[in-house]
């Protein structure tokens, strides 16, 4: 399996490298970024699974996540993609193509998130016709509800994940 690279107007969407882990590492101590994904900043080892998670999803699954690199810099700006995590939720995202974005807080408010997703979707409707995609916000994430409304994500429940309120959108 080739994990695809993706250029966009200002990105380079791109597959993981292990020169990007003390960037990802910066991206997920910083409690802003990660206050809606888990609720608290990720250690050194939790960036290093999760890489290697995102990467092994492409292998197993298909797809998975990769990294956002600003074109005009080189700079790593964040992560987006495609997970299948095995929720245990009401109702059930399992089997779906599960979206996912964060972006450092320099680079958030600039149309980065929605360009790069935009991209993904496509890529993924070409790749999985028909395959239902699917995302989860934290009610007080306005930003990702944004996102989400402006690539076609609607609410259609709320629901617990992890003991926390969420968004389901589909």
């Amino acid at each position: 399996m080739t994990i695809p690279i993706f250029e966009t107007e200002r990105l380079i969407l791109r597959p993981y490298r292990l020169e990007d882990f003390d960037r990802c590492v910066e991206l997920s101590k910083d409690e802003s970024v990660m206050r809606y994904i888990t609720g608290s900043p990720a250690t050194r080892q939790e960036t290093w699974v999760r890489m290697m998670r995102w990467t092994g999803m492409w292998y197993h699954l298909g797809f998975g996540f990769l990294v956002i690199e600003e074109k005009e810099t080189g700079r790593v700006i964040g992560e987006a993609g495609f997970q299948e995590m095995r929720r245990v939720m009401e109702p059930s995202i399992e089997g779906t193509l599960e979206a996912g974005w964060m972006l450092d807080p320099s680079a958030q408010g600039r149309g980065y998130a929605t360009e790069a997703l935009k991209t993904l979707i496509s890529w993924a409707e070409d790749r999985f016709p028909g395959k239902i995609m699917s995302c989860i916000i934290h009610p007080d994430n306005a930003a990702s509800m944004r996102v989400a409304t402006r690539l076609g994500f609607r609410e259609t429940a709320r629901t617990s994940c992890n003991g926390d309120v969420v968004l389901f959108l589909r």
